[in-house]
């Protein structure tokens, strides 16, 4: 009988790290993505090509909290630690769903951020927990459940610690579990997507106390390196923020060396008021895990207006090359997928790419203040995993209104995925949600593999002019607030754009009380960001207006000034390009799953991934469709992804990418799942949330195994 163990190994701090020998390396799921190199990887084999056919539920669990579940659960000495809809975080026996504790802090409502799990650290008998919810970073107690209070304040920590008093009111939260080095938690942050943002530096913290322990400044201050790539006052984060690590982090815990990506400056659409390249934005840096400091970096996208983050945790690798002798070597390389359908491989200690790189042209024709950088690198091997364009041929065949698509995409700029932010509409595509997305990619050590899963969805941009000052001052307080925070996305009817995911606030006041309204203005929900820097009375305003019960009285004033006037633009909302059915303007496929050799930059195999029941019945080959959450692979040959709109859960050949077992969750799975043994008995775990893509919503973590 074999039973999931880890064993904590004493270095110099005597800290937490898991599974020194190679051959029990990847044999469980105790930290996200499978471990600190985030393979998505398993060593596990009893479920194999084979019998994989025979797989059937072993347990179900549910959260009673259904909604949006990102989780990837870890599981740690037979426990199963996770997180639902609105970030409670639970503990369960691994081997039945059992709930053996479940923590909701009594001090705040709940929060709506997504969670993709939590982080695990232990030392002789203190084993911790560490988990986000809205501005918080929890400790709990592993066994119990319960804060440790010696962490923080009482067991949380505010995740402003660090920044500067000029951020201390901006939103902040952390969507994805922070990373383990020795007695050190290095968190990842998302903040708003405007002007507004907070500044996006890395930040570790001591485990025990949460007291900050180093920093490193993505929005480099005067006389540090990178300085010179933006505007001289940029650093005061008056008008520019961001630039932070959203998708979590890889550690070499070896080399003690962080791998992290980071995101676009804010505001994500313009960057007049960011002159330059804008180190350290979309950026991966290399930074001594125990000081920050920065031992090399290579920057994606250049001064970046089209929301390029990149996506996901980097994945570390081994490749096969020749050497000066003609004799094959390993080279230990990280793996960074991009929004933009792109695959980058580095040597993890030189930076060095080791596929060549280009620095290519780009449009440069701006908006008026815009100063775009000419240039943009692209990867010349491997291959893009997804499409980079989108041509007057690539219209959707089975749309309805061809014509109508078609003319629509000839007023826009369409070129190619460097054309600039317009008035007259841009096409994103890939689209914002990429190419690549936060689910990340997984890697087989065995083969060399790594396997992507993307979509293929176009987008429109367009910018308009933002109201003036003396506009915004002829409006009630309320409604001013709404046309400056909410319009792009809910609309100048508060509609919304329910195929974009973007909800209706019409008729709020009968499906929501003031309370909820209050908490999601305050704190975000999704990928919505709160706004917590908002006075009470803005908020009071801004909620009245929006159940209908504002005087139409003008209070103009000060208080109607734009503080960020060095942004004249707005965008019009986050637009998915659809035909009249709700399907995607471009032809098929929509979804899909690569599989690359990374010893050679070739690819072993692509398919559709999904399908929408209702085209296949017509006789249409499977289309594949929009896809969040990333796969596991396995030495037992087997590749288990969920992720589609459609609800399925499958399982492939790795090598060949052949379907060998799919079934229906009880909600569509937009997460990635974990596999780990107990008692002898694998089991491959996911969490089915739905409410993303418009899909049903769940409150289910499902188990699967052998019978």
């Amino acid at each position: 009988m074999k039973r999931l163990s880890f064993v904590v190994v004493a270095f110099v701090s005597a800290a937490f790290y898991s599974l020194s020998d190679d051959k029990n390396k990847y044999t469980g799921w105790a930290e996200f993505l499978g471990g600190p190199e985030r393979t998505h990887y398993s060593t596990l084999n009893q479920i194999n090509t084979d019998n994989v056919k025979n797989l059937k539920m072993a347990w179900e669990y549910h959260s009673g909290d259904s909604g949006q579940v990102q989780c990837n659960p870890i599981i740690v000495d037979g426990v199963l630690y996770a997180t639902t809809a609105s970030t409670q975080v639970f503990a369960l026996d691994a081997a039945t769903g059992r709930e053996l504790w479940k923590y909701k802090d009594a001090k705040d409502p709940q929060w709506y951020n997504t969670s993709r799990g939590v982080t695990y650290w232990a030392e002789g008998d203190d084993k911790r927990i560490f988990s986000s919810a809205g501005k918080w970073l929890y400790c709990l107690d592993a066994r119990t459940g319960q804060p440790i209070a010696s962490f923080g304040e009482n067991g949380r920590m505010d995740l402003h610690n660090g920044l500067p008093e000029a951020a201390k009111d901006k939103f902040i939260c952390s969507n994805t579990p922070g990373t383990i080095h020795k007695n050190l938690i290095i968190m990842p942050f998302r903040f708003s997507e405007g002007p507004d943002a907070a500044p996006g530096h890395i930040r570790a913290f001591d485990v025990r106390t949460g007291k900050l322990a180093w920093m490193f400044k993505t929005i480099p201050h005067p006389g540090e390196y990178g300085y010179s790539t933006w505007g001289k006052n940029n650093y005061k984060n008056e008008d520019v923020g961001a630039a932070n690590n959203w998708a979590g982090m890889a550690i070499d815990r070896e080399r003690e060396i962080l791998f992290v990506p980071t995101g676009s400056a804010g505001y994500d659409f313009y960057g007049g008021n960011r002159p330059g390249q804008n180190l350290f934005a979309n950026c991966l840096l290399a930074l001594d895990a125990n000081t920050g400091k920065r031992l090399w970096h290579f920057q994606f996208v250049h001064h970046d207006v089209w929301d390029r983050d990149l996506p996901s945790a980097p994945t570390l690798v081994t490749v096969k090359r020749n050497g000066p002798d003609g004799r094959p070597r390993n080279i230990d390389a990280v793996a960074q997928i991009t929004k933009s359908g792109f695959v980058f491989v580095f040597d993890r200690v030189t930076g060095k790419s080791l596929f060549p790189t280009k620095e290519i042209a780009v449009p440069t024709n701006g908006v008026a203040g815009e100063k775009p950088w000419p240039t943009q690198p692209v990867p010349l091997k491997p291959a893009p995993f997804s499409r980079q364009t989108m041509t007057e041929k690539d219209i959707n065949p089975y749309a309805e209104n061809k014509d109508e698509l078609l003319a629509t995409l000839k007023k826009i700029r369409h070129r190619n995925q460097f054309e600039l932010p317009s008035k007259e509409g841009t096409l994103i595509f890939p689209g914002y949600d990429g190419g690549g997305e936060w689910g990340g990619a997984g890697y087989d050590p065995e083969t060399g593999l790594l396997y992507v899963n993307s979509n293929e969805m176009p987008w429109i941009m367009t910018i308009v002019d933002k109201p003036k000052a003396d506009q915004l001052a002829q409006l009630p307080a309320g409604e001013r607030a709404y046309v400056q925070y909410c319009v792009v996305c809910h609309g100048n009817d508060r509609k919304g754009n329910a195929k974009s995911g973007y909800p209706s606030l019409v008729d709020l006041g009968v499906r929501r009380d003031k309370a909820f309204t209050h908490n999601i203005v305050k704190g975000g929900k999704g990928m919505m960001p709160g706004f917590s820097y908002l006075s009470e009375n803005e908020r009071n305003a801004l909620v009245t207006f929006l159940y209908g019960e504002e005087k139409k009285e003008v209070s103009g004033g000060a208080g109607a000034a734009d503080k960020y006037a060095s942004v004249p633009y707005k965008t019009t909302g986050y637009n998915k390009f659809l035909d009249k059915n709700g399907y995607p303007a471009i032809n098929p496929p929509w979804g899909q799953l690569s599989a690359i050799n990374l010893n050679t930059g070739e690819y072993a195999w692509k398919i559709t991934l999904g399908e929408f029941p209702e085209l296949t019945a017509k006789g249409i080959a499977p289309t594949g469709c929009e896809n969040y959450g990333g796969p596991v692979v396995t030495a037992g040959g087997v590749l288990f992804i969920a992720a589609t709109k459609d609800g399925m859960m499958r399982a492939f050949n790795k090598k060949t990418g052949q379907l060998l077992w799919q079934t229906k969750l009880p909600a569509a799975g937009f997460a990635t799942p974990s596999t780990y043994q107990i008692n002898g008995k694998q089991y491959v775990v996911i969490a089915c949330g739905g409410t993303k893509l418009g899909t049903p919503k769940g409150d289910s973590f499902v188990a699967f195994a052998l019978e």
